[in-house]
């Protein structure tokens, strides 16, 4: 069986780091995912609840800002529980393997000149400039 998504959105709002007891760390956020348009129908949006852990979520609460536009590489998996008043409850989030910046700055590095290109994922990337982001 095979369990793979791909997303490319925007950030609606900055993600939520925690570190857990123990030591862990887990981000949560929530990417805006336009759906195929077909003919004159209206835009679609989804917003998928995007769970990254460790180094991921580590690289995600430093570097992602409310309105980048970032990939997202992972799992599709659903989650329940049994609510206050006695009803089942179930939750699908996205659990990231690979997350990344889907549009680059215009002054970063184009990996020619010995820097990392602007969407390397397997660094440190440079801090993200405000200029770029579209709000």
């Amino acid at each position: 069986m095979l369990n793979n998504t791909n997303l490319m959105g925007r950030l609606i709002k900055d993600p939520e780091l925690k570190t857990l007891d123990d030591g862990r760390q887990v981000a949560n956020f929530t990417l805006a995912v336009n759906r195929p348009k077909y003919g004159e129908a209206e835009q679609k949006t989804d917003f998928p609840a995007i769970v990254a852990w460790r180094k991921t979520a580590e690289f995600v609460g430093k570097y992602f800002k409310k309105g980048m536009q970032v990939y997202v590489v992972g799992r599709i998996q659903t989650r329940s529980w049994d609510a206050g008043d006695g009803t089942k409850r179930y939750a699908t989030d996205i659990i990231a393997s690979e997350v990344g910046f889907a549009e680059s700055k215009k002054k970063e590095g184009n990996g020619d000149n010995g820097e990392p290109p602007a969407n390397y994922t397997n660094g440190a990337p440079p801090e993200p400039d405000d200029d770029d982001l579209p709000f």
